[in-house]
């Protein structure tokens, strides 16, 4: 590197420290031209985001957030997420990532808690916030003309001037995900140095100047594990607002990407489309898809390398812990399902219920320790940590390999007839068979056995798959309790904008309220 462009960038770094802005400030002067982000209205060069995040933050600046007084984002993935992200940190204000799947009174609830003075929201959502009168608006991504103030409109009648040194430092706050309470606010730290890319890329094969298409959500940790990622990388980040499989191909092929980031919903509805639709286009690109933010089961990853290759990658991780284990693609090769191991760095623990360390083979509860553990919750509360290490609130069991398994949430686990059932057991089970394409396992009451299991599926159309067809072919690899007792077909089942299911949302299995067939 030139001598001049390394004074450059260490004078960047006492600015700005090891933060997003740090990171397009060095891509800057490293590589102006080099595109930074690519959506569907075009391309912005490092240069440029760096130029126009100037402009974003004295014009956010101008608009009132300060002090304890924090910026909403309520937008879908492009150009003007990222760059608020970017301006909020140039200014010491801490940016929440709001779910876009959120009802109205859960965003209003959330602008309350978390204090936000200035919601960045695209036009699409105007109308989840209409009560919110004295929060202060600007429009992100917008369709025509509009009345409000918009984040063009900020960036092209700012100044341009240098931004000093913020006087605080900001924080990225993610919303949990809600599937089975209210969203909290999690504060996520930033790196502190280079060990934490460091230990994802000691697993994941990524490379500087990655083009790296991130179809999870930016406002989800998996969605922002993958801009923190490309960052470190000068990677050019290819979004795209809604995730449909065709266009994700389409995308791939276009801009040659060499990467990306996916909930294991998103692998299946590519695997989903028509063969004829989905063999013409060119994947060759690809060295890694990483998948996060729910349970990958073990027929998606067979049947995604078979048709992709060896590239797939299991991310397992939560916001509060952010990554615990990862799987490489041998690793989900020789044992599909499997969570991987703990990389570099990571202490990864199973305890039973008096905190003592299960055998290999045994299931507990899943204990994490690594460098990116979260500052805590917005609203003062906090996890309780053993040992320096925090609980993810799921358990697992870890085979001779030493690879993990995740058995499903510890608050998931049902006593049938005195036993202990696991769901996600059953849920392995039937996602086996070749006729369904989603299922979801869930315990319910039971007057006789305390409680039971039933099953969601959804199952092509004509498919001709019945309860009590699928309760016999699922029988040899099932103990009598993880049997489910209940199935209920549905068209599809409720998910959150990051993939999961939705318990609470799931129909009454005792059949009065199934949207198509039940069986008993």
């Amino acid at each position: 590197m030139r001598p001049d462009k390394l004074i450059r960038i260490l004078l960047a770094w006492r600015r700005w420290g090891i933060t997003p802005p740090m990171g397009y400030a060095v891509g800057a002067i490293r590589h102006p031209d080099r595109p930074a982000i690519i959506d569907e209205r075009g391309a912005l060069s490092f240069a440029e985001v760096e130029q126009r995040t100037t402009r974003l933050a004295h014009g956010l600046r101008e608009r009132g957030p300060s002090g304890d007084t924090r910026v909403g984002i309520l937008c879908r993935n492009h150009h003007g997420m990222v760059e608020t992200v970017i301006a909020c940190s140039k200014i010491g204000t801490d940016a929440v990532l709001i779910n876009t799947g959120l009802s109205a009174q859960q965003i209003s609830d959330v602008v309350t808690e978390q204090n936000i003075g200035l919601l960045v929201v695209d036009n699409e959502f105007l109308e989840h916030v209409t009560a919110l009168t004295d929060t202060q608006m600007v429009l992100a991504w917008t369709e025509g003309t509009t009345r409000h103030a918009t984040l063009e409109h900020l960036i092209g009648n700012s100044s341009a001037r240098p931004l000093p040194r913020p006087s605080r430092h900001s924080r990225m706050i993610v919303l949990t995900s809600g599937t089975t309470g209210p969203p909290k606010g999690a504060r996520r730290p930033d790196p502190p140095g280079l060990a934490p890319a460091a230990t994802v890329l000691s697993r994941m094969p990524l490379r500087s100047g990655e083009r790296m298409l991130i179809c999870a959500p930016l406002f989800h940790t998996w969605g922002i594990a993958g801009f923190q990622l490309g960052i470190v990388l000068g990677a050019t980040l290819v979004l795209r607002r809604k995730f449909e499989p065709q266009q994700a191909l389409a995308a791939i092929q276009r801009h040659r990407c060499t990467s990306v980031f996916a909930v294991p919903v998103m692998l299946q509805r590519i695997l989903e489309l028509p063969a004829d639709v989905r063999t013409p286009y060119d994947h060759r690109s690809l060295r890694v898809v990483a998948c996060s933010g729910s349970a990958l089961s073990a027929d998606l990853a067979k049947n995604f390398q078979r048709e992709f290759g060896r590239v797939l990658y299991n991310f397992y991780g939560s916001t509060e812990a952010s990554w615990v284990s990862i799987a490489t693609p041998h690793d989900l090769w020789q044992a599909p399902g499997t969570a991987g191991t703990a990389p570099r760095g990571t202490k990864l623990r199973l305890l039973d219920s008096d905190n003592e360390p299960v055998p290999t083979g045994g299931t507990g509860r899943i204990f994490v320790g690594n460098d990116m553990l979260f500052e805590g919750y917005t609203n003062g509360y906090d996890k309780e940590l053993h040992d320096g290490l925090m609980p993810t609130g799921d358990l697992g069991r870890l085979d001779s390999a030493g690879r993990l398994f995740v058995a499903g949430r510890a608050d998931d686990m049902i006593v049938s007839g005195g036993e202990n059932v696991y769901p996600q057991e059953t849920e392995d089970a039937i996602a086996s068979l070749p006729e369904v394409t989603e299922v979801a396992v869930t315990g319910v009451a039971d007057a006789e056995y305390g409680q039971r299991l039933a099953a969601f599926v959804v199952t092509p159309e004509g498919s001709g798959l019945d309860a009590e067809t699928l309760r016999a072919r699922v029988r040899p690899k099932l103990s009598q309790f993880a049997r489910p007792r209940d199935v209920v077909f549905l068209d599809r089942l409720p998910r959150n904008a990051t993939g999961k299911v939705v318990p609470r949302e799931l129909p009454d299995s005792t059949g009065s309220d199934s949207p198509v067939r039940h069986g008993r």
